[in-house]
């Protein structure tokens, strides 16, 4: 069977070959690269290592990054005389070869290449200055991975003597049992972050722009330069380069001063005239380079940190220009030329995806335009909310304002003219964005089975704010020509929208259907009404407003309608139908995923036995019909998405079909809370462990419950009988429900706060939910406010309104409070039975400082690096200072290479069947596309890296390079302080211990547990994980006492969370055995270990070998308390008799530690042979021929059967 492949293979068409070709030259090039020697003018030539795929101008970045080259942005690439295209890779240049030489040559400044330069070295400066990243620009993030690993790097192996000198003791903050919560170690202060200085000042001349006659001289721009040595500069740049003029403040000179010095770069001029600037430069390079790349790359999506300390100001001549000139929100290179967004969207989408290479092409395009998409939008907003854009209707009411920018089309979530008035008002109209973008989500992505036929060739989405070509000349009624503008009463179909929407039918489990329209004429829908259908002016045919690309909840119904009949018995005792705030609330993807898989498997059983023996069709018939398929002969369930919508209408003749159409949507309903909700007790077995509301979201979607179930499912808690080993869960939840409730408030808090007063309002709402102070607001902390009332006072007798005057600052913690319990029930369905948040905290142990971080989080707040005293009822806790910046909170598609998704799931059943190194080899190829696809800073990127390391290790290979970049990656893409990022964190502690960095793996499990502390407090089972490695470590490094505390509070949380005659438990006692054994506690021990040993023989019987092992153990710990107790004995009785041996403490073994390091972290090593060992390594460097073939052949298979499956469907 293994040969017919490669048979079917030579047979293929041409395309099939020229798609084998680019999987050899992918796989080939995956990690081989070869050394070109790079010559800049006037400096020796260096060696440079570059990839075949790499393009021409790729090699420009990389270079423009390199220690030698940084400081030069224009010049061009040459080989053998001949200039080099951009855009053309490597390997297909003729000549280019290991060795050859490229010569850099300078080329001309333009205008945009002097500004760029200008920019470049701007950047140079003060690229150790983390301000980009507590700012949130440019790409930059926080990460501190380095700070705690670069001490222990040659530390590896120490002797026990030298052991004694590691420092091993934590902050008194991170002990078990501490209640404080600093705030500050969240981000540690480093030294590497210290900036050179290199200048006083660099800016913009006054002098700028150049006159006419001086540029026909050549000058593009003057800068002004105070140096370290007080010296003022004048400098020209000129198409050659930059030289120093003589004009000063108040006389304009543009001759050259002395020394007459032309330097093609910036750097090199400042560097001849400026000795201080030689000198911190040179060291600044140097640091910069020692970074880790994945420190410095920028992020394609911008991270928001919710701290920041409150750094100084700078002179900054590139962010002034920035600010103060119409760059439309364009990144650097386009700067005054506006993009048409929704042409470079929908020609990406267009791109052929026949072979493997057009698709990375193809995905790689759609990828880097969506982020510049989301970028540009993200400023748009902020423009529009800072009012720097012109409304398009500038007579309305503000909250009714639209506005262009950018080709961006913006307005305000609010129910403009009433449109939504049916659905819900307001509340429609903000939560129709959010359901518009899953909907485009699922028609544009490709990342799950279910949809991957779904990007359909010829039907375009839109981003949630570009435009469609010709809409803004003609009004939108004249433009739909499917579906309905007014929620039904004109319908309109069109047979090119009915072809192409019919085609994501299948797919997205939709009916094709029927409405009235207001003539009771039948029109044929493939969607919901309110999917618009526009033939743009460039021909291409959009679909808007999908709002209802996924069935209708019915159990959160805007208006009631259903009679008590026809809600199942399931809903009814959970309290459902519950009125909402508005019609558009919708079943998850997951959700029906999991409801049709549940109906397949109910009704499997039955149709395959008759089936087999050959029995009438007419009880499959009877199946398809009661799982409500739409055919008889097989399973196909659909849902007709209007069911529920407030206006349509439906013939009398398909009265049934509709009322078995509201019943299958009840059925859906009902399972999600019989099946779904009750299915969140994995849990319990933690396969999921959230940790904060971001995790506790993750997992309720990852089983189909949307966020307002949270009332139901802290319900459903209630019940459980293992109601206090989810206790994690609970807290998670309240917190949750207070949490989203706040922010319900907050959002309409501060529409009515005028911008001067936004840091006050801010605070004073963070004063009202989290402290325990009820003293009011301060009058005003503005000494220019007091004086001008003062003066207003005696020239006008009238008084000026203070801000204590205004709406927000009359709110008060208990008005607060009562408004956050009335949201928590109406939305979420859950009584809050506490009067205050004190009580709360108190009854559900909370943290207010967790507290904190989850409404900074979702809210956009950034507040101050520093401690909060929240117990101070004397004095608020939040000044206005501590409202250090607000950014937007941005949701976007995010597209990723499909190829690689494949690859991924391929090798995760791979190592789920024992295949290790064939898993290896495909998450490695994932690696490869993903990366290619999406850069290093991506979150599939994370994945493949997490698991490329974790099978490292098992198979005994080196896996710390591949953690090390998990850890970076996550901690720019997700946070310093995401969940996620707290794991990567454990395991690389895990692999740093297995490479002997014994104390670099201490601190790194120490910032673990301080960042789960800040994230959920010390009773989560994460934290008995945390300790349990935490106590092995110390006692590897011989700090008894230390291991001790952390091993105690291990076993007490694994107690409470995984139960008390748990294996687990069990585990808890043994390490404990161990420590008291190595302090000679012999009593202690024994102890420890009886227990561990009646766990172990209740729970798997006497002949399982951990039960053996712990019999020995205890024997072994029996002779030795014997052995002590004589010698104790012999020197207390004084009686001269033969010596006996002084009784031997065992020390810690790192091989013994490390093996209970891998059981507590479920790691079960493969031992391998030497000769395994070095055929892996191999294997893992080079791919030989056998490996393509398998690879091409896996393809191949994905593609036969994609073509079979819509041979089926046709």
């Amino acid at each position: 069977d293994r040969e017919t492949p490669k048979d079917n293979r030579l047979e293929q068409s041409d395309p099939d070959k020229r798609e084998q070709l680019s999987i050899r030259d992918i796989v080939e090039l995956q990690e081989t690269g070869f050394i070109v020697r790079i010559q800049p003018p006037g400096t020796e030539s260096f060696e440079l290592q570059v990839s075949g795929q790499m393009l021409v101008a790729e090699l420009h970045q990389v270079l423009m990054d390199h220690e030698i080259t940084c400081h030069r942005t224009c010049f061009s690439l040459q080989l053998g005389g001949a200039t080099l295209d951009s855009l053309t890779e490597l390997h297909s240049i003729q000549g280019l070869h290991e060795g050859a030489l490229i010569k850099l040559v300078e080329d001309s400044y333009s205008v945009r290449d002097a500004r760029l330069h200008l920019r470049h070295v701007c950047d140079l400066l003060r690229s150790l200055d983390p301000a980009d990243s507590y700012n949130g620009v440019n790409g930059s993030s926080l990460s501190y991975l380095t700070f705690y690993t670069r001490g222990d790097k040659g530390n590896v192996g120490l002797s026990s003597s030298e052991k004694e000198y590691v420092d091993c003791s934590p902050p008194e903050y991170i002990l078990p049992g501490c209640k404080d919560r600093p705030l500050t170690p969240l981000q540690p202060i480093r030294d590497d972050w210290k900036p050179l200085q290199c200048l006083r000042v660099l800016t913009m001349s006054s002098w700028n722009p150049p006159p006419g006659n001086r540029k026909m001289h050549g000058d593009l721009m003057y800068l002004n330069v105070l140096t370290m040595e007080d010296r003022e500069l004048n400098i020209t740049s000129s198409t050659r380069g930059f030289y120093l003029n003589q004009s000063t403040a108040f006389n304009f000179n543009p001759k050259p001063a002395v020394p007459k010095i032309l330097c093609h770069s910036l750097v090199e001029l400042l560097s001849q005239v400026s000795p201080a600037f030689r000198k911190n430069f040179s060291a600044l390079q140097k640091k910069r380079v020692q970074q880790h790349p994945y420190e410095r790359f920028a992020a394609p999506f911008q991270v928001f940190t919710w701290t920041a300390p409150h750094g100084d100001h700078t002179l900054d001549c590139v962010r002034v220009e920035e600010t103060h000139t119409s760059r439309m929100g364009q990144d650097k290179h386009t700067a005054g030329q506006s993009r048409d967004w929704n042409e470079e969207l929908q020609g990406c989408r267009e791109l052929p995806r026949n072979s493997l290479q057009d698709r990375l092409h193809r995905e790689r395009s759609i990828f880097k335009t969506s982020s510049d998409f989301v970028a540009a939008a993200t400023r748009g907003a902020v423009a529009v909310i800072d009012g720097n854009v012109m409304p398009l209707n500038p007579g309305e009411a503000p909250h009714m304002q639209m506005f262009i920018w950018n080709n961006l089309f913006f307005s305000f979530g609010f129910d403009i003219s009433e449109h939504y008035r049916p659905l819900g008002g307001n509340a429609a109209a903000h939560a129709a964005a959010i359901c518009d973008l899953r909907g485009v989500q699922v028609e544009i992505l490709t990342t799950t089975p279910a949809y991957a036929s779904v990007d359909t060739e010829g039907l375009h989405t839109l981003g949630t704010i570009t435009i469609v070509p010709g809409l803004l000349e003609k009004s939108q009624e004249q433009s739909v020509i499917y579906g309905s503008n007014d929620y039904g009463s004109t319908v309109f179909t069109h047979p090119r929208f009915l072809e192409l929407l019919d085609k994501t039918c299948k797919p997205l489990r939709i009916q094709r259907h029927q409405v009235l329209d207001q003539n009771n004429i039948p029109v044929e829908l493939c969607s919901g009404v309110e999917t618009k259908g526009i033939l743009g002016n460039d021909g291409r045919s959009y679909i808007l407003d999908l709002l209802r690309t996924f069935p209708p909840d019915l159990n959160f119904q805007f208006s009631e309608t259903e009679e008590a009949k026809d809600v199942p018995e399931e809903c009814q005792s959970f309290g459902y139908p519950q009125q909402h705030h508005h019609s558009l609330a919708s079943l998850r993807p997951e959700l029906i995923e999991a409801f049709v898989q549940h109906r397949y498997l109910v009704c499997e059983p039955g149709t395959r036995d008759t089936t087999t023996a050959g029995a009438d069709m007419d009880l499959i018939v009877k199946a398809c019909k009661a799982v409500g398929s739409v055919s008889d002969s097989c399973f196909d369930i659909r849902f007709n998405p209007d069911i529920c919508s407030p206006g349509v209408r439906f013939s009398p003749e398909f009265a049934e079909e509709v009322q078995k159409q509201r019943k299958l949507l009840w059925d859906a309903a009902a399972f999600l809370l019989s099946n779904q909700i009750p299915a969140l007790r994995d849990c319990l077995d933690h396969t999921a462990l959230p940790m904060d509301g971001v995790t506790l979201t993750s997992v309720l979607h990852q089983h189909g419950v949307n966020v307002r179930y949270l009332g139901a499912l802290l319900r459903e808690l209630h019940r459980v009988e293992e109601r206090e080993r989810l206790s994690h869960i609970k807290r998670i939840c309240i917190s949750e429900v207070i949490i989203r409730s706040a922010k319900h408030i907050f959002r309409t808090y501060l529409q009515d706060v005028e911008p001067a007063a936004f840091s006050a309002a801010v605070s004073h709402f963070l004063n009202c939910l989290l402290s325990s102070s009820t003293c009011v607001l301060d009058s005003c902390s503005d000494e220019l406010l007091s004086r001008r009332r003062s003066r207003r006072r005696r020239s006008h007798g009238s008084r000026v309104p203070l801000l204590t005057d205004s709406m927000w600052a009359r709110l008060t913690p208990s008005e607060l409070w009562g408004r956050i319990r009335t949201e928590a029930g109406d939305y979420y369905h859950y009584t809050i039975d506490s009067e205050n948040i004190d009580e709360v905290i108190e009854k559900h142990d909370l943290q207010r400082i967790s507290l904190l971080r989850e409404i900074a989080i979702k809210t956009g707040i950034q507040v101050q690096l520093r401690e909060y005293v929240f117990e101070s009822r004397h004095r608020p806790v939040f000044g206005e200072e501590d409202v250090v910046n607000m950014f937007p909170v941005v949701k976007h598609l995010k597209p990723t290479a499909t190829d690689a998704t494949q690859l991924l799931q391929q090798a995760q059943v791979a190592v789920q069947q024992g295949l290790l190194k064939d898993g290896y080899e495909l998450i490695s190829q994932a690696l490869t596309l993903f990366s290619s696809v999406c850069g290093v800073l991506h979150e599939d990127v994370c994945v493949c890296l997490r698991l490329l390391g974790r099978l490292s290790y098992i198979l005994g290979e080196y896996a710390l390079s591949h953690q090390e970049k998990a850890v970076m990656s996550s901690e720019r893409v997700l946070g310093i302080d995401h969940p996620q990022t707290i794991q990567d964190y454990t395991y690389l502690a895990l692999y740093c211990f297995a490479g002997g960095q014994h104390s670099t793996s201490l601190q790194l499990l120490y910032r673990a547990r301080y960042l789960t502390l800040l994230v959920s407090g010390e009773d989560h089972p994460q934290v008995a994980l945390l300790d349990s490695m935490l106590g092995l470590v110390l006692h590897a490094l011989m700090e008894y006492e230390l291991s001790l505390k952390f091993l105690q509070n291990a076993l007490n949380l694994t107690s409470k969370y995984r139960g008390a005659t748990s294996l687990r438990h069990a585990h808890s006692h043994h390490l404990l055995a161990t420590v008291y054994e190595t302090k000679g506690e012999f009593r202690s021990a024994l102890q420890h270990e009886k227990e561990a040993y009646s766990i172990y023989k209740s729970q798997v019987g006497e002949n399982h070998d951990s039960t053996r092992e712990s019999s020995e153990y205890l024997k072994s710990l029996t002779q030795q308390a014997v052995v002590l107790q004589k010698a104790i004995n012999h020197i207390y009785s004084n009686t001269p008799s033969a010596c006996i041996p002084p009784p031997k403490f065992s020390t810690p073994s790192p091989p013994a530690i490390l093996q209970q390091l891998n059981l507590t972290c479920g790691i079960i090593l493969i031992p391998l042979s030497a000769k395994e060992v070095a055929d892996l390594r191999t294997e893992m460097k080079g791919k030989d021929k056998v490996q393509v073939e398998e690879l091409e052949n896996h393809l191949l298979k994905q593609k036969d059967l994609r073509t079979a499956h819509k041979g089926q469907q046709n």
